[in-house]
């Protein structure tokens, strides 16, 4: 299996929506969004979402956005707002060289901290985070407005 990590191109934008609708279970999300909310992250440098390529086909991705907080280090951290392999892909390796390049590119921007939030039913994928070496320090909260 031959998969190469690269950054998003807009050639990508509809399997990475059918990745993020189909895997994440995530219904609302279309191609149109997709593409206007990748558009937008293209332009501010904070913003990078890498794709898992096999034979110039997306099999997975991660997107993430570099961001301050009090309570972090004065550097910034990563926050990974999405982590997804399509199923038949799973259990291959592939997240584990898509959170590799993240935290490569953590490194290039000398920043020592990731994290991630993770829904309650993904009990596999907390497994997943826990191996890599995450801790499961908190809850998540959110509130439409």
């Amino acid at each position: 299996m031959n998969i190469v990590i690269r950054e998003i191109e807009s050639k990508d934008y509809v399997s990475v929506a059918a990745i993020w609708r189909d895997v994440l279970g995530l219904s609302s999300v279309t191609d149109e969004s997709v593409a206007k909310t990748c558009e937008k992250m293209k332009g501010d440098s904070r913003y990078c979402t890498f794709v898992a390529d096999m034979n110039d086909n997306v099999v997975g991705l991660v997107t993430i956005v570099e961001t301050l907080a009090i309570d972090h280090p004065p550097n910034g951290y990563i926050k990974v707002n999405g982590l997804a392999i399509l199923p038949e892909f799973q259990h291959c390796g592939i997240g584990k060289m898509l959170m590799e390049r993240v935290e490569k590119l953590a490194s290039e921007r000398n920043i020592s901290l990731i994290g991630l939030a993770s829904g309650f039913q993904r009990t596999d994928a907390h497994k997943f985070y826990e191996h890599l070496g995450y801790q499961k320090l908190s809850f998540y909260f959110r509130k439409r407005i």
